[in-house]
């Protein structure tokens, strides 16, 4: 028998989210009190379920981006970067890094503050935090029409892979607020109801918790054309689910639609674990009890 509207009401709802906002408020008057180098400029802002309304009840770690904006990356040649007078930073990613681990220590102590592979993990008085230290990003089309003609990101450097990451957390909240409204306001219920699904099979060892992390989950359903988020959440599912065991996946984007959702990087999801994920969406509904 197919799953309850009841059921999937009750995987609809957000979680709560008042300690992830004093938790970003603590981060943010941690660093407030550092002694900065006068030309720094930075912000601090959530990203990630807390950002989105995408959270559900169980998410406990706040993803918060500490963002230096005083220098920014980009993906310019060394032409380019001369014709439009650009120069290198005085004061980089890695000066920044070091400046926010020291501002974090100071504040919540040393026991409190590690540095784990792309963040550092924060012991706040409210919920752990997961902070990336990144640097402002400008992604330049080709050929660029200008230096003011670019899409904001921003870029952080993994240490232990001698690599970049580069995301667009701004415009994957934005375009996720569009389609929310797109589709009456049907599309975060529906990512929640699909992220508690999972966390179902996985409490219950039918899936591997890592089968179908929230972001790439989120970013597969941005996917789904807004007519398929029908009027209630039993139509929404299965709508959902026929759309998505027939579509192309090669064409999917992530959220921010500047990155390709599927691939062999490590920032991508890989099409075999997303036909098994939805596969064990269609066992949950034919077989609920």
């Amino acid at each position: 028998m197919p799953i309850p509207e009841s059921q999937l009401e009750t995987w609809s709802h957000q979680g709560a989210v008042t300690t992830a906002k004093q938790t970003h408020e603590s981060i943010r008057v941690a660093l407030k009190a550092y002694d900065w180098p006068k030309e720094v400029r930075y912000e601090v802002y959530l990203q990630g379920s807390y950002k989105n309304d995408t959270n559900i009840r169980g998410d406990s770690d706040v993803d918060v981006v500490v963002q230096l904006n005083s220098t920014f990356f980009e993906n310019l040649p060394v032409n380019l970067k001369r014709q439009f007078g650009f120069r290198d930073a005085s004061y980089r990613w890695e000066e920044f890094r070091s400046d926010v681990l020291t501002a974090l220590r100071n504040h919540y102590g040393p026991g409190r503050v590690r540095e784990g592979r792309k963040s550092l993990k924060v012991q706040t008085p409210y919920l752990p935090a997961d902070v990336v230290v990144s640097v402002q990003y400008h992604k330049y089309p080709e050929p660029p029409r200008s230096k003011d003609n670019f899409v904001e990101g921003m870029a952080f450097w993994v240490r232990s892979e001698g690599r970049w990451v580069i995301n667009y957390p701004k415009i994957h909240y934005e375009n996720g607020v569009k389609k929310n409204d797109k589709t009456n306001k049907r599309y975060k219920p529906t990512v929640r109801m699909f992220k508690n699904a999972r966390t179902y099979l996985v409490d219950r060892g039918v899936i591997p918790a890592d089968l179908a992390p929230s972001y790439f989950l989120e970013c597969l359903l941005y996917n789904v054309p807004d007519d398929k988020f029908g009027p209630n959440l039993q139509s929404t599912f299965r709508e959902v689910i026929v759309w998505l065991r027939e579509a192309d996946f090669s064409r999917f984007f992530c959220q921010n639609e500047q990155l390709l959702l599927f691939g062999s990087s490590p920032e991508q999801w890989s099409e075999d674990r997303a036909h098994r994920f939805l596969e064990a969406m269609v066992t949950l509904w034919n077989d609920w009890r």
